[in-house]
């Protein structure tokens, strides 16, 4: 193959991943018509660029700043997880009256968990807010602004006037990245702005992030791991990863 040939192959690897969710070897090989070492190769390098990171059998796509991953794809990734962590995150209210909720499909699970709660939920999320709609106990505060269709969540300075002026007793965030030498990462600027805001007004920071977060890292930072009281995520996480991050700071819940 010529170093073209392998550009193309390369680039058509990273937008099958980015469709699908994620790509094999296997088939790769197939539907490429080369060799299952061929693939391995093209994987190898694509990792090195941080565009893919390796699985068992293939690769997932990394979001990166040209590229974010949707709700429909969230909704399908790590969900057994998501839901354990979605529950243990429910129990850290701790008396909390007001809350604020990310983006994202775990916060939206967490929403549907405290549907029952005395609440004033306040969210830039009309996926939280659609699992709460029909809540009698919950004050569902949602906050204008841009509409981001990946994510269904609100964004720019409508969105962080209103969340500026406002005191959090426990804010619920995730992350697309989490690592010990850049902290909180996410792929938009726009999204940063909204969740450094939620960090910056809570009382109580408290990041759910499934482990496939861990040691990852995109575009724009909006917190450092030290500013987060506690971070849930799944007993896939490795203890020995779990105790370097709190010894940063926070309590980290493997559920």
């Amino acid at each position: 193959m010529t170093s073209v040939d392998s550009d193309t192959r390369q680039t058509r690897i990273v937008e099958f991943a980015r469709t699908r969710g994620r790509v094999e070897v296997a088939s790769l090989a197939t539907e490429l018509d080369v060799a299952s070492e061929t693939i391995r190769r093209d994987l190898k390098v694509l990792a090195g660029r941080r565009l893919l990171k390796r699985v068992h059998g293939g690769a997932v796509p990394l979001e990166t700043a040209a590229f974010e991953s949707g709700v429909e794809y969230r909704s399908q990734v790590d969900l057994a997880q998501k839901h354990r962590m979605a529950a243990r995150a429910a129990e850290l209210l701790h008396g909390a009256e007001t809350v604020y909720l990310d983006e994202g499909f775990t916060p939206r699970l967490i929403a549907e968990r405290l549907a029952e709660q005395d609440l004033t939920i306040v969210t830039a999320s009309l996926l939280a807010a659609e699992a709460l709609a029909h809540s009698r106990s919950v004050t569902v505060l949602l906050l204008g602004g841009r509409l981001r269709g990946r994510t269904l969540a609100t964004v720019d300075h409508w969105a962080l006037d209103m969340l500026g002026s406002l005191v959090i007793d426990v804010a619920f965030l995730g992350t697309n990245g989490i690592s010990l030498e850049h902290g909180l990462t996410t792929p938009d600027p726009a999204v940063a702005a909204v969740k450094s805001t939620a960090v910056r007004v809570a009382r109580r920071p408290i990041l759910v992030a499934a482990h496939s977060k861990f040691g990852e890292s995109s575009f724009c930072r909006f917190a450092k791991v030290a500013d987060f009281e506690s971070i849930v995520t799944g007993s896939e996480l490795d203890a020995a990863e779990a105790r370097r991050y709190e010894a940063l700071g926070p309590v980290v819940i493997r559920a």
